[in-house]
């Protein structure tokens, strides 16, 4: 029995010093970075844009693996399901992280349970926008407009059940709106509907909306982040405009599978933290009308369990689900 404790004791002992070896010499290969959507767009510029200095940085490259379909569930599960050593990662997005969870019956993946954190790089507000002839010079003057016409006023989204929808959703609770939802096929179709006065209002991404603000087609009301964002510092937030609290962000940010040994973890946070730092990468990035964070695991982990309350909650109540 001494001889099996001594021995026991001799491979735990072996084990803990292993551990911090094998963290060590990672990564000694290629990574794997996964995007749960189509090349091309934002979380794709997002992931592409980090992966290039942190592959500088490392010293091995970073393959990008666009795997879009099925309201990005392919993607995220294909990591959910990777082997969990750190070489294969996840872009992960507000969508397929917070939101799924809240309109989705069933999903192959568990957005706490199957993934471990590593940083959210980063944010971005959502912008409300009216048509530059619409009445509305304010949000109080929305909301005013919007109750002396209960169900007359649209407003667009990227989908049924797609972050602007919820998000839409969330602030009509909070106002006491009723107001139709027009669902769209892409963001870019319900922006050209609200230039053209088919629509009334849009919470659109900033660089969809953006432009149309600069060229004076939209106009601003109002932005979803808790505090003036970089990429609009002259539009108030919802919450100085009379909702104090609100708070609505989309994000994205880059996890491992469940299981990821915590010193690989801690490792790979490191890295991209000290690659959002890097001036050029962060001036790409902004480029983007994004906000750059670079937080710890930690942070990340409880953002995310958050974030998933709060778009549950609003699925419940407004009774948005997606087969």
């Amino acid at each position: 029995m001494k001889k099996m404790t001594r021995r026991a004791t001799g491979a735990l002992a072996l084990a803990l010093v292993a551990t911090p070896a094998w963290a060590q010499e990672f990564p000694s290969k290629s990574l794997k970075l996964v995007v749960p959507y189509a090349p091309g767009g934002g979380a794709d510029s997002v992931a592409r844009i980090v992966a290039k200095k942190v592959s500088e940085n490392i010293g091995q490259p970073i393959v990008i693996e666009n795997k879009g379909g099925a309201g990005s569930i392919v993607g995220t599960d294909l990591v959910a399901k990777a082997e969990p050593d750190g070489y294969t990662l996840l872009l992960g997005q507000s969508g397929p992280i917070s939101i799924n969870p809240a309109v989705y019956k069933t999903l192959p993946y568990d957005p706490v349970k199957d993934f471990a954190p590593i940083t959210m790089t980063t944010a971005y507000p959502y912008i409300l926008v009216v048509n530059s002839e619409s009445p509305a010079k304010t949000l109080q003057e929305f909301v005013a407009l919007a109750k002396s016409k209960p169900g007359a006023l649209n407003y667009g989204s990227t989908g049924v059940g797609a972050a602007n929808h919820l998000v839409a959703e969330l602030f009509s609770s909070k106002a006491g709106l009723k107001m139709t939802h027009v669902p769209y096929r892409g963001t870019a179709l319900a922006v050209g509907d609200l230039v053209s006065g088919q629509l009334n209002v849009v919470f659109g991404d900033p660089i969809s909306v953006l432009p149309h603000i600069k060229s004076g087609k939209l106009r601003a009301l109002a932005v979803t982040s808790l505090e003036r964002s970089s990429v609009a510092p002259q539009v108030p937030t919802v919450a100085e405009s009379g909702y104090p609290g609100f708070e609505a962000l989309a994000w994205h940010g880059i996890l491992a599978p469940a299981k990821t040994p915590p010193a690989v973890v801690k490792k790979l946070n490191a890295e991209i933290v000290k690659a959002l730092a890097d001036p050029a990468t962060k001036e790409l990035l902004e480029k983007q009308a994004m906000q750059v964070v670079g937080n710890s695991p930690e942070a990340f982990a409880a953002f995310i369990q958050k974030d998933i309350a709060t778009w549950k909650a609003v699925a419940a109540a407004a009774n948005v689900t997606v087969e």
